[in-house]
């Protein structure tokens, strides 16, 4: 089957499940507990429905935004996904470069598999780093120091992973990294793991490394490391969107880390709405989370998002074609953005608005 063959992202899924062992394609593609929120996230964007407008002049378009102040071509980041290298040997470098081809925003997580330097070499266009807090507030500072010597315009900040949430067909798998690859940003490994550890290798290094006293004053902290722009990933309450307009972070996702941490947290698309309003235009507010079709897109912006970024479409792809793979994707989600953006009646991200929404 050739790439022409692949026409949603339900197709790349299913290609990338035909050719991914179990082990990989089932830590992508799950969630924690029932994986309720992890369907929810997806379900709730087909329970919203289009007022579209018709008899506008949509012969002139342009899908292109800023986030950041960064022009995009399209209002899709990629966003942060770990071991990538299991999809594809090129892993993040492959998937930067489609970045760069597409005229988008790679966001590279704490846990590549390629170190940040190599995947910063291969950039072609601005990528923002991911960050995890590490008991060893040290070792967090030096990660950060290094994203921002290696050219990240950006830090990512995520909020709701200090614990881990369960993630059983992880621990059904006893889910380790593939021989040969390891997490080249960090000083442990999942290799370094007893055998006889009770859960997956990853659940038992987030338990063993990552610091559950991260809290609000640690913004202060993170500022006093970089004069970066700071994003929060993992708002889906008001209150906090509230609080992190006051401690003057830049940007927030609206993301519940793609149903893998608390399952029945609210769909992201349902938390949007009341945490744009509660951030009240005082930073810039994007959704991750069961963005499938460029009709989501659409109802995300529609609702207040300034973006959206995509995790699992991207690794599909990857796995699928490597760079050309991740370049399809991203091509696919702009091309039906597009198409329903001109079906509701409008030539801009900027005319998207709530009154689209039934």
């Amino acid at each position: 089957m050739s790439n022409q063959d692949l026409l949603s992202i339900a197709d790349w899924e299913a290609a990338a499940r035909a050719q991914l062992p179990k082990m990989v394609f089932d830590y992508y593609v799950g969630g924690s507990w029932d994986e309720i929120t992890l369907r929810d996230n997806a379900g709730a964007f087909d329970q919203l429905r289009l007022n579209y407008r018709v008899l506008r002049d949509v012969s002139e378009r342009s899908t292109a935004t800023t986030v950041l102040g960064h022009r995009v071509a399209l209002p899709v980041l990629i966003a942060p996904t770990a071991f990538q290298c299991m999809a594809h040997e090129e892993g993040e470098v492959a998937t930067v470069r489609a970045a760069g081809a597409a005229g988008t925003i790679m966001i590279v997580s704490t846990l590549s598999n390629q170190p940040i330097e190599a995947i910063a070499a291969a950039a072609t266009a601005p990528f923002w780093f991911q960050l995890y807090v590490y008991r060893d507030r040290g070792a967090s500072a030096d990660l950060l120091a290094r994203a921002e010597a290696a050219g990240a315009e950006a830090v990512v900040l995520t909020v709701d992973a200090q614990v881990w949430g369960v993630r059983e067909r992880d621990v059904r798998n006893r889910f380790q990294l593939p021989q040969g690859l390891k997490m080249n940003n960090l000083l442990a490994d999942l290799a370094s793991l007893p055998a006889d550890v009770e859960d997956s290798g990853l659940g038992a290094y987030v338990a063993s490394m990552f610091d559950p006293a991260l809290s609000w004053k640690d913004i202060e902290w993170l500022r006093s490391l970089t004069d970066l722009p700071i994003v929060l990933k993992g708002i889906v309450h008001p209150e906090d969107a509230r609080l992190a307009a006051e401690a003057g972070v830049d940007g927030i996702f609206v993301s519940n880390h793609g149903g893998r941490q608390i399952d029945t947290a609210p769909a992201t698309i349902d938390a949007l709405a009341r945490i744009v309003a509660a951030s009240d235009g005082r930073l810039e507010v994007y959704l991750d989370g069961g963005v499938r079709r460029g009709s989501d897109v659409v109802k995300a912006l529609a609702l207040g998002a300034r973006a959206v970024a995509v995790g699992r479409p991207v690794l599909w792809g990857l796995a699928v074609d490597g760079q050309g793979g991740v370049e399809a994707i991203l091509d696919l989600l702009n091309r039906e953005f597009d198409a329903v953006m001109a079906l509701c009646g409008a030539t801009r991200p900027d005319e998207l608005d709530d009154d689209l929404i039934g």
